[in-house]
Order: structure tokens, then C-alpha cells, then sequence
């Protein structure tokens, strides 16, 4: 039978961890570098030695945690602990508290399978402090470092930050990958002129060119697969006053789905709307591909391991791809890997409405432990014939 994790000290290591860093907008406020992140990283190193085991840093900030005795190569699990302005309690913090439980639970019960776990809390996984290097910092440097050579794979418990799993009253659920997101900016050249005293027949509009692009955006999406989602964040006319038909104008796309041949089809046809749009206004427009982050696929023997324990533990579960970007996927290039998700209340995450009912966190957090047990098996049966031997 495997050993059970300890639902109030789960509970209360979340609650303790979302004080650091609280504001008094209900949000927090931990971002990568900040006082409350490295606040946060000093808890966690002594909630690790606290419990016996053996805590370190690296030189970009991952705060590592294994056994005393920890033989590699070690099985990663955890998150990362910082959090946009404002953000939520769980999204990170959720999955890096759960290892330490799963790491505690075994070592308390001398497990064999505790001396093949390192936790760890990645530094800057958002990216959004001032001279972040763009999120999935501490993850990157780790898959560039030696050590991920000692590394037999990563398992990540997360919330989904998103609505399915609340809405199909789902407990848990294999994550079988990341989507590739792309990021695309649309610049537009048409001809200012008198807005009161030229008729719409005789303007060359680049506003109404991105206009007209920026709202076929779902339809194109939706048209190439019903699981794409886009988005147009952030849209600019010039010279940006309302008697003065617009000369210039840009918007700023971005696109997610969960193979990069799927993207490239949506890629294609926004190319080809935003040709067709400009010509008939009488306009010419530039598509740029400003950044571009490759769907994740995860290890096939994880992901089905996962799955099992989970339909051993509830049977409202299935496999579903992430929409949200996730260290995960930077691992997944070096090392077998696999998500956990449990539901987040209402779809909320980066937001102080972010939540989780108590028992799915203690039920994702068994799920955590029960899939690293089955991961670790071989490594832990030849452990004990070789004491045997």
C-alpha cells in the first residue's frame, strides 16, 4: 500500500507560503528577484532541512531539495514559487509544496523510492520582473547544466488555469503536452487624410484594415481546428485622433494550438486575410513572426503512467493538453515528462480568485506521489537487490 501524504501539513505549508508576499489586494506579490520571492526561497530551504533532508541552490536561484543519502539519477518534481503581480496562491506554489510533501511522506516512511526524488523550486518561470529574461529561466539554465544528466525525468503537478476541468467536473487529469504558441505583429500602410471631407470610396484606412484582420482572428482559428485559441492584445492607429483617416496602424497577434503543424496552417491563413483585407482597402500590410515557442509532447511511458494512477484515484479524469506555458515543456526537451492537473475553481489563475477545493489539492498531491512511486520502481527495486545482494 502506498504511503499516504499528510493533508493538513499540505494545507497549511500552502497557506503559510501564499503569506509571503500577500498584498492587500487579496493578490501576491512574490515576483522573480523580488524581497518576497527570496523571502519565499529561504522558507522553503528551511522547510527542507526542517524535514531531514538536504537543501541547496544553484547559481541562477533553483532551490533543489533531496534525501541525505539520495543516490542519482534523480526523478525531479515541483514548480516554480514565483508569481505575477497580483497573482494567485496556487499557480507554482501548488506543485512545489506538493513535492516537498511527496519528498517528506516517503523519507518519514523509509521508502526506498525517497532517495531517487529531488524537489525543486525554479527560479523565474513568469517572466515578468524587471530584467527577466523572459520566464522559464531557472528551468532553461537547469537543462543546460550538467546535472540534468543525473535526471531520470520531471513530473510537475499543476492547476489547469483554465475552465475545462471545472466546467466537465473533472478531479484530475494526465497532461499529455504544452501548446507551441506564436506571436506575430501586423503593420499596415494606407494614406492619412481629412476624415470630414474624404468619402469612404476614396480612403486608403489602415485602421480599418487591422480592424477588419484583428476581428477575423477566432474565425480563422476556429476554421483551421476548434482547439486554437488567438488573441489580439494590443492594436495602434496612426496619427491616433479621430478627424484623420489613419496612415499607419499595427496589432499584435497571438496564436496557440497543440501541434506546430497546426500553427503553421493558421500562420498561412492569416497571411493570406491580411493580404485580401489590405488590397480591397487599398492598403498594404507586413506580417512579422515576433517570437515563436514549439508545441511540447510529452514522454508516452509517463503520461500513460500517469493516467493509470489517476483513474486508480478518481474516475472523473482524462488526458488534455495545457494551454498555459509551463517549465514542463523546457525539460521535456532533455528528460521523460509528464503533468498532473487538478481543476481551478471558475477558470481563474494570475489572479487572486484562484482556487481549488482543499480535497482536490490533497487528492492531486496523492496522485503526485502514487505516479512517482510508479516511476521510480526500477530504480527502486534495483536499490533493494543490491542491499540484498
Amino acid at each position: 500500500m502506498s504511503p499516504t501524504i499528510r493533508a493538513e501539513r499540505l494545507l497549511a505549508d500552502l497557506t503559510h507560503l501564499a503569506q509571503i508576499g500577500a498584498g492587500s489586494d487579496g493578490g501576491i506579490h512574490r515576483v522573480a528577484g523580488s524581497a518576497a520571492d527570496f523571502a519565499a526561497r529561504d522558507w522553503l530551504d528551511k522547510t527542507l532541512r526542517c524535514a531531514g533532508l538536504h537543501s541547496y541552490r544553484d547559481q541562477v536561484g533553483n532551490v533543489f531539495g533531496r534525501t541525505q543519502r539520495g543516490n542519482g539519477p534523480w526523478l525531479l518534481i515541483g514548480s516554480h514559487s514565483d508569481t505575477v503581480p497580483g497573482g494567485g496562491h496556487l499557480d507554482g506554489a501548488y506543485g512545489v509544496i506538493a513535492a516537498i510533501e511527496v519528498l517528506r511522506t516517503l523519507h518519514e516512511a523509509g521508502h526506498p523510492a525517497a532517495d531517487h526524488i529531488e524537489v525543486v523550486a525554479f527560479w523565474d518561470e513568469e517572466g515578468v520582473g524587471a530584467g527577466s529574461m523572459g520566464g522559464l529561466v531557472g528551468s532553461s539554465a537547469l537543462c543546460r547544466h550538467p546535472h540534468a544528466e543525473e535526471l531520470s525525468g520531471y513530473l510537475e503537478l499543476h492547476i489547469e488555469q483554465g475552465p475545462r476541468m471545472d466546467d466537465q467536473g473533472l478531479e484530475l487529469a494526465a497532461v499529455t503536452g504544452i501548446v507551441g504558441v506564436r506571436r506575430y505583429r501586423i503593420s499596415v500602410q494606407g494614406v492619412e487624410n481629412h476624415a470630414g471631407t474624404t468619402p469612404f470610396s476614396a480612403r486608403s484606412d489602415a485602421g480599418r484594415v487591422v480592424t477588419r484582420t484583428a476581428a477575423a482572428v477566432q474565425d480563422i482559428c476556429q476554421e483551421v481546428n476548434g482547439s486554437v485559441v488567438g488573441n489580439v492584445g494590443a492594436v495602434g492607429f496612426g496619427p491616433g485622433t479621430p478627424n484623420v483617416v489613419p496612415g499607419t496602424a499595427w496589432l499584435e497577434v497571438e496564436v496557440r494550438a497543440a501541434s506546430d503543424a497546426i500553427l503553421d496552417l493558421v500562420e498561412q491563413q492569416l497571411r493570406l486575410v491580411l493580404d485580401r483585407i489590405a488590397a480591397e482597402e487599398g492598403c498594404s500590410g507586413t506580417f512579422t513572426a515576433t517570437s515563436a515557442k514549439p508545441a511540447a509532447h510529452f514522454d508516452t511511458a509517463f503520461v500513460d503512467t500517469v493516467d493509470g494512477v489517476c483513474h486508480t484515484l478518481s474516475d472523473r479524469t482524462e488526458r488534455l493538453v495545457s494551454y498555459a506555458g509551463h517549465d514542463a515543456s523546457v525539460l521535456s526537451t532533455r528528460v521523460p515528462t509528464a503533468m498532473i492537473f487538478v481543476p481551478s475553481t471558475g477558470g481563474f489563475s494570475h489572479s487572486s480568485r484562484e482556487s481549488t477545493p482543499d480535497h482536490l489539492l490533497v487528492l492531486g498531491a496523492q496522485a503526485l506521489l502514487d505516479s512517482v512511486l510508479a516511476v521510480t520502481a526500477p530504480l527502486t527495486r534495483r536499490t533493494l537487490q543490491g542491499a540484498s545482494a
